[in-house]
């Protein structure tokens, strides 16, 4: 099977051509259909099979950069984006990245970096999943009830008393305050959002992501978009924040272009799919398969550092079978899915 391994010369290793394509792939998918970059799965997913962690950090974000401006003109064509809130997340976003790339570069001469990042990428990823799956499972149909019950005891019913985070968030009043119409958000401070957004940037840098898999979450709760317009805007700034991190890690050297481009390769399909896929499937759907999808990239994180901690080759295997196996079965389901309602619309003639 020599064939398919291509040597990639900046980093320095023998890879598979077919990997790279098929990582590239499932990553367009599910950053198409959820609104992120994919670095969160690809820069594991490279670190496992062999890159070394900075290498594994700045490659993804060149193929992030390419992917994501498809599947940004997909969700324009479809009105999921806040271009207001989109191009104000660009102000610290950039400097965010800037400042983690620096940290990682830093860390990278004091020792091993991969340790610390494959460990910030575990607890972030089972965080953000946990609080999904419980928002999911707890928290909405609790709100639902609610309504419910707020809907049948008036007349008029305006259900407006049902409590959410991002309706706290709305209440600090830190001028100045800035409405977004597209989103139906009246009033929110900016200074708050410029350092949300320097969040998402700084772990854009360190961890070779777009930031997308934090941005979403952040514009669902926080600031309480609805998830359509939140994949989509979340999409504008993965792309900004793609392209600034892919500029300043090709600088430092840590950008292994021949893989990002192979990647770029299936990417770029993968993408149109799963943008297309979004408006077959509930806004709470797209929240559930986000919050599992991550569940099991952070198991496959943490299963690799077992393998770097023991040097057990059987964990390093478990760790590629479960976050590539999670990944294929995703992009499967979503482009089953897709599949299945345009047959259905073509049967009655939409």
């Amino acid at each position: 099977m020599d064939f398919i391994n291509i040597h990639l010369p900046v980093a320095g290793i023998e890879f598979s051509a077919v990997l790279l394509v098929l990582i590239g792939f499932c990553v367009g998918v599910l950053g198409g259909f959820f609104g992120v970059g994919g670095g969160w799965m690809i820069t594991p997913a490279l670190n496992i099979f062999g890159f070394h962690m900075a290498f594994a950090i700045g490659t993804p974000l060149a193929n992030i950069f390419g992917q994501s401006i498809g599947a940004v003109r997909k969700h324009n064509r479809m009105g999921n984006i806040d271009w207001k809130l989109g191009l104000i997340s660009i102000i610290t976003s950039v400097i965010g990245v800037e400042i983690g790339s620096r940290v990682i570069l830093a860390m990278e001469q004091a020792g091993d970096v991969g340790v610390i990042v494959r460990w910030c990428y575990f607890f972030l990823l089972a965080f953000l999943g946990a609080y999904m799956m419980y928002d999911y499972f707890v928290v909405h149909p609790r709100v639902m009830k609610l309504m419910d019950e707020q809907a049948s005891n008036s007349s008029g019913g305006n259900g407006s008393a049902v409590p959410k985070l991002s309706d706290k968030l709305h209440k600090l009043n830190i001028p100045p305050m800035i409405s977004f119409p597209a989103s139906g958000i009246d009033g929110v401070s900016l200074w708050i959002l410029l350092l949300v957004f320097l969040l998402t940037g700084f772990l854009s840098g360190f961890m070779g992501v777009g930031g997308g898999f934090v941005i979403l979450p952040v514009l669902v709760y926080l600031i309480g978009l609805p998830t359509t317009i939140a994949v989509g805007t979340s999409l504008v700034t993965v792309l900004f924040t793609a392209a600034y991190g892919c500029f300043t890690y090709s600088l430092k050297g840590r950008v292994e272009m021949v893989a990002a481009v192979i990647m770029l390769a299936g990417a770029s399909i993968g993408a149109q799919i799963g943008a297309t896929a979004v408006k077959y499937i509930k806004g709470y759907g797209i929240r559930l398969l986000f919050a599992v999808m991550i569940i099991f990239a952070g198991f496959s994180v943490l299963t690799e550092q077992f393998y770097k901690a023991t040097g057990k080759p059987l964990f390093q295997t478990f760790a590629g079978i479960v976050l590539m196996g999670t990944a294929i079965a995703m992009s499967s389901l979503i482009i089953g899915k897709l599949v299945i309602e345009e047959r259905n619309n073509r049967r009655m003639g939409r």
